[in-house]
């Protein structure tokens, strides 16, 4: 039982550095979550928001970072 508790610990460390990174983000001003093509429909009762540009970003970033990693392992 051991094991899944490393890696409950480990998954928890990393959500607290993810949220962190996300606080900083917000401090800083990037417009992240507000960028041009992040959709945004409202409606009379409701508001539907689906950040599309956002994500691409997002993806690219750890796409870019993943691959650097990968790039020091070997």
């Amino acid at each position: 039982m051991a094991e899944p508790g490393r890696t409950i610990v480990f998954l928890g460390i990393a959500l607290v550095v993810i949220g962190g990174i996300v606080m900083l983000i917000g401090r800083a001003g990037l417009p992240l979550g507000r960028l041009p093509g992040d959709i945004v429909y409202k409606g009379k009762n409701s508001t539907f928001y689906f950040p599309l540009a956002t994500c691409i970003v997002v993806s690219v970033v750890l796409s870019i970072v993943m691959y650097v990693i990968g790039r020091f392992r070997q």
